[in-house]
Protein backbone atom coordinates (compact mmCIF):
# COMPACT_ATOMS: atom_id res chain seq x y z
CA UNK A 1 0.00 0.00 0.00
CA UNK A 2 2.97 2.68 0.65
CA UNK A 3 4.71 1.51 -2.39
CA UNK A 4 1.03 2.48 -4.09
CA UNK A 5 0.59 5.69 -2.36
CA UNK A 6 4.44 6.55 -3.35
CA UNK A 7 4.12 5.72 -6.95
CA UNK A 8 0.42 8.17 -7.02
CA UNK A 9 2.50 10.87 -5.19
CA UNK A 10 5.68 10.68 -7.63
CA UNK A 11 3.58 10.36 -11.23
CA UNK A 12 0.92 14.10 -9.67
CA UNK A 13 3.83 15.72 -8.40
CA UNK A 14 6.37 14.94 -11.63
CA UNK A 15 3.24 16.21 -14.14
CA UNK A 16 3.44 19.60 -14.12
CA UNK A 17 7.29 19.63 -15.34
CA UNK A 18 6.86 16.84 -17.97
CA UNK A 19 7.20 18.66 -21.29
CA UNK A 20 5.87 15.76 -23.28
CA UNK A 21 2.77 16.66 -22.24
CA UNK A 22 3.43 20.79 -23.16
CA UNK A 23 2.00 21.75 -26.41
CA UNK A 24 4.94 22.23 -28.68
CA UNK A 25 2.97 25.07 -30.82
CA UNK A 26 0.03 26.44 -32.05
CA UNK A 27 -0.72 23.22 -34.31
CA UNK A 28 -0.77 20.97 -31.61
CA UNK A 29 -3.17 23.43 -29.75
CA UNK A 30 -5.12 23.19 -32.60
CA UNK A 31 -5.81 19.51 -32.97
CA UNK A 32 -6.34 19.59 -29.65
CA UNK A 33 -9.36 21.83 -30.61
CA UNK A 34 -10.50 19.55 -33.34
CA UNK A 35 -10.07 16.43 -31.58
CA UNK A 36 -12.66 17.94 -28.79
CA UNK A 37 -14.86 18.80 -31.88
CA UNK A 38 -15.01 15.37 -33.09
CA UNK A 39 -15.58 13.51 -29.32
CA UNK A 40 -18.67 16.06 -29.31
CA UNK A 41 -19.78 15.47 -32.79
CA UNK A 42 -19.65 11.22 -32.62
CA UNK A 43 -21.39 11.04 -29.04
CA UNK A 44 -24.29 13.54 -29.98
CA UNK A 45 -24.98 11.91 -33.35
CA UNK A 46 -25.56 9.00 -31.91
CA UNK A 47 -29.27 9.48 -30.34
CA UNK A 48 -29.87 6.59 -27.72
CA UNK A 49 -26.29 7.49 -26.09
CA UNK A 50 -25.95 10.72 -26.48
CA UNK A 51 -25.91 13.01 -23.95
CA UNK A 52 -29.97 13.83 -22.84
CA UNK A 53 -31.61 16.95 -23.56
CA UNK A 54 -32.46 17.46 -19.94
CA UNK A 55 -29.04 17.38 -19.85
CA UNK A 56 -27.93 19.97 -22.70
CA UNK A 57 -30.98 22.51 -21.72
CA UNK A 58 -29.01 23.20 -17.78
CA UNK A 59 -25.34 22.97 -19.07
CA UNK A 60 -23.78 25.94 -18.07
CA UNK A 61 -20.40 25.03 -19.79
CA UNK A 62 -18.81 21.65 -21.80
CA UNK A 63 -14.98 20.39 -21.38
CA UNK A 64 -13.56 17.88 -23.58
CA UNK A 65 -10.54 15.96 -22.78
CA UNK A 66 -9.53 14.00 -25.73
CA UNK A 67 -7.60 10.29 -25.07
CA UNK A 68 -6.86 10.40 -22.03
CA UNK A 69 -3.94 8.44 -21.25
CA UNK A 70 -3.26 5.91 -18.52
CA UNK A 71 -0.12 4.97 -17.15
CA UNK A 72 -0.35 1.90 -15.39
CA UNK A 73 2.84 0.44 -12.70
CA UNK A 74 1.76 -1.01 -9.22
CA UNK A 75 -0.85 1.64 -9.08
CA UNK A 76 -2.91 3.51 -11.72
CA UNK A 77 -2.60 7.25 -12.93
CA UNK A 78 -4.08 9.03 -15.41
CA UNK A 79 -3.73 12.20 -17.48
CA UNK A 80 -5.44 14.26 -19.79
CA UNK A 81 -5.03 17.64 -21.85
CA UNK A 82 -8.69 18.93 -23.42
CA UNK A 83 -10.65 22.42 -23.47
CA UNK A 84 -13.43 23.92 -21.91
CA UNK A 85 -16.22 26.72 -22.96
CA UNK A 86 -19.24 28.08 -21.20
CA UNK A 87 -22.39 29.65 -22.33
CA UNK A 88 -22.60 33.29 -22.36
CA UNK A 89 -25.24 35.73 -23.40
CA UNK A 90 -24.57 35.55 -26.45
CA UNK A 91 -24.07 32.03 -27.27
CA UNK A 92 -21.10 29.77 -25.89
CA UNK A 93 -17.62 31.47 -25.30
CA UNK A 94 -13.90 31.28 -26.65
CA UNK A 95 -12.57 28.09 -24.93
CA UNK A 96 -9.14 27.64 -22.50
CA UNK A 97 -7.24 24.98 -22.01
CA UNK A 98 -7.64 22.73 -18.83
CA UNK A 99 -5.47 19.50 -17.65
CA UNK A 100 -6.48 16.39 -16.03
CA UNK A 101 -4.84 14.50 -13.39
CA UNK A 102 -5.68 11.51 -11.08
CA UNK A 103 -5.28 7.95 -9.56
CA UNK A 104 -7.30 5.11 -9.82
CA UNK A 105 -10.49 6.59 -10.79
CA UNK A 106 -13.06 5.23 -12.40
CA UNK A 107 -12.10 6.11 -16.34
CA UNK A 108 -9.46 3.50 -16.79
CA UNK A 109 -10.48 0.71 -19.41
CA UNK A 110 -7.87 -1.47 -19.98
CA UNK A 111 -4.76 0.49 -21.41
CA UNK A 112 -5.97 2.31 -23.54
CA UNK A 113 -6.82 6.18 -24.69
CA UNK A 114 -10.21 7.34 -22.76
CA UNK A 115 -12.18 10.23 -24.07
CA UNK A 116 -13.89 12.17 -21.20
CA UNK A 117 -16.30 15.02 -21.06
CA UNK A 118 -17.16 17.20 -18.19
CA UNK A 119 -20.89 18.46 -18.30
CA UNK A 120 -21.50 21.84 -15.66
CA UNK A 121 -25.01 21.99 -15.14
CA UNK A 122 -25.27 25.09 -12.46
CA UNK A 123 -23.55 27.91 -11.74
CA UNK A 124 -21.54 26.29 -8.91
CA UNK A 125 -20.27 23.99 -11.96
CA UNK A 126 -19.75 26.82 -13.94
CA UNK A 127 -17.55 28.84 -10.71
CA UNK A 128 -15.82 25.53 -10.38
CA UNK A 129 -13.61 25.68 -13.78
CA UNK A 130 -13.00 29.52 -13.58
CA UNK A 131 -10.79 27.87 -10.68
CA UNK A 132 -7.06 27.79 -10.99
CA UNK A 133 -7.60 23.88 -9.64
CA UNK A 134 -10.33 21.74 -8.13
CA UNK A 135 -10.83 18.31 -7.10
CA UNK A 136 -13.71 16.74 -8.13
CA UNK A 137 -16.04 15.22 -6.01
CA UNK A 138 -13.75 17.15 -3.10
CA UNK A 139 -14.35 20.55 -4.42
CA UNK A 140 -16.96 20.15 -6.67
CA UNK A 141 -20.00 17.65 -6.54
CA UNK A 142 -19.64 15.54 -9.30
CA UNK A 143 -21.86 12.55 -10.68
CA UNK A 144 -21.56 9.77 -13.75
CA UNK A 145 -23.90 11.41 -16.09
CA UNK A 146 -27.21 9.86 -17.99
CA UNK A 147 -27.08 9.04 -21.63
CA UNK A 148 -29.85 8.70 -24.53
CA UNK A 149 -31.11 12.06 -26.13
CA UNK A 150 -34.42 11.23 -24.57
CA UNK A 151 -33.71 10.34 -21.22
CA UNK A 152 -35.24 11.94 -18.21
CA UNK A 153 -32.38 13.02 -15.89
CA UNK A 154 -32.86 12.23 -12.14
CA UNK A 155 -34.00 14.90 -10.16
CA UNK A 156 -31.31 13.41 -7.67
CA UNK A 157 -28.44 14.76 -10.23
CA UNK A 158 -29.74 17.96 -10.63
CA UNK A 159 -30.20 19.15 -7.10
CA UNK A 160 -27.44 17.75 -6.32
CA UNK A 161 -23.82 17.38 -8.86
CA UNK A 162 -22.41 20.76 -9.97
CA UNK A 163 -20.21 18.57 -12.78
CA UNK A 164 -21.65 15.55 -14.47
CA UNK A 165 -19.21 13.57 -15.94
CA UNK A 166 -18.76 11.13 -18.96
CA UNK A 167 -16.56 8.27 -20.86
CA UNK A 168 -15.91 7.21 -24.13
CA UNK A 169 -13.69 4.13 -24.88
CA UNK A 170 -14.03 1.71 -28.23
CA UNK A 171 -17.11 3.88 -28.94
CA UNK A 172 -19.14 3.06 -26.00
CA UNK A 173 -20.43 6.29 -24.39
CA UNK A 174 -21.33 6.15 -20.59
CA UNK A 175 -21.55 8.14 -16.80
CA UNK A 176 -18.25 7.90 -15.29
CA UNK A 177 -17.02 8.08 -11.39
CA UNK A 178 -13.90 10.33 -11.99
CA UNK A 179 -13.96 11.22 -8.31
CA UNK A 180 -10.45 11.92 -6.87
CA UNK A 181 -9.43 13.33 -10.21
CA UNK A 182 -7.64 17.31 -10.25
CA UNK A 183 -8.81 19.59 -13.04
CA UNK A 184 -6.26 22.63 -13.37
CA UNK A 185 -5.97 25.56 -15.52
CA UNK A 186 -3.47 25.24 -18.47
CA UNK A 187 -2.56 29.09 -18.40
CA UNK A 188 0.95 28.41 -20.90
CA UNK A 189 -1.54 26.82 -23.73
CA UNK A 190 -4.18 29.07 -23.14
CA UNK A 191 -2.06 32.01 -23.77
CA UNK A 192 -0.16 31.04 -26.86
CA UNK A 193 -3.65 30.05 -28.16
CA UNK A 194 -4.65 33.82 -27.69
CA UNK A 195 -1.20 34.76 -29.15
CA UNK A 196 0.67 35.73 -25.55
CA UNK A 197 -2.07 38.20 -24.00
CA UNK A 198 -2.73 38.35 -20.60
CA UNK A 199 -6.60 37.52 -21.08
CA UNK A 200 -7.53 35.10 -18.21
CA UNK A 201 -9.58 32.54 -17.67
CA UNK A 202 -12.82 34.68 -16.36
CA UNK A 203 -12.68 36.89 -18.99
CA UNK A 204 -12.93 34.30 -21.78
CA UNK A 205 -15.27 32.18 -19.92
CA UNK A 206 -17.45 34.71 -19.68
CA UNK A 207 -17.35 35.35 -23.26
CA UNK A 208 -14.93 39.11 -23.03
CA UNK A 209 -12.89 37.33 -25.92
CA UNK A 210 -13.56 36.49 -29.13
CA UNK A 211 -13.45 33.10 -30.62
CA UNK A 212 -10.17 32.48 -32.26
CA UNK A 213 -10.55 31.19 -35.80
CA UNK A 214 -9.04 27.73 -34.88
CA UNK A 215 -11.66 27.31 -32.48
CA UNK A 216 -14.75 28.45 -34.28
CA UNK A 217 -16.00 24.73 -35.50
CA UNK A 218 -15.44 23.44 -31.60
CA UNK A 219 -17.52 26.04 -30.52
CA UNK A 220 -20.09 26.28 -33.28
CA UNK A 221 -20.56 22.41 -32.81
CA UNK A 222 -21.25 22.63 -28.99
CA UNK A 223 -23.52 25.44 -29.81
CA UNK A 224 -25.43 23.07 -32.48
CA UNK A 225 -26.21 20.46 -29.88
CA UNK A 226 -26.01 22.29 -26.54
CA UNK A 227 -27.71 25.46 -27.56
CA UNK A 228 -30.13 23.74 -29.94
CA UNK A 229 -31.59 21.66 -26.35
CA UNK A 230 -31.76 24.68 -24.27
CA UNK A 231 -34.04 26.16 -27.22
CA UNK A 232 -36.16 23.24 -26.56
CA UNK A 233 -35.70 22.16 -30.17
Amino acid sequence: MKAKKHFLFLFLLCLPSLKLFAADNTADLNQRIKDARDVIRQIMMTPDKAIPNSIARQATCVGVIPSVKKAAFIVGASYGQGVVTCRTSTGWSAPVFIRLAGGSVGFQIGGQATDLVLVAVNDKGFQDLLKSKFKIGADAAASAGPVGRNAAASTDIAMNAELLTYSRSKGLFAGVDLNGAVVSQNTDDTKTLYGGTEDNFQHILHGAVPVPPAAASFVATVGQYFHAAHAGK
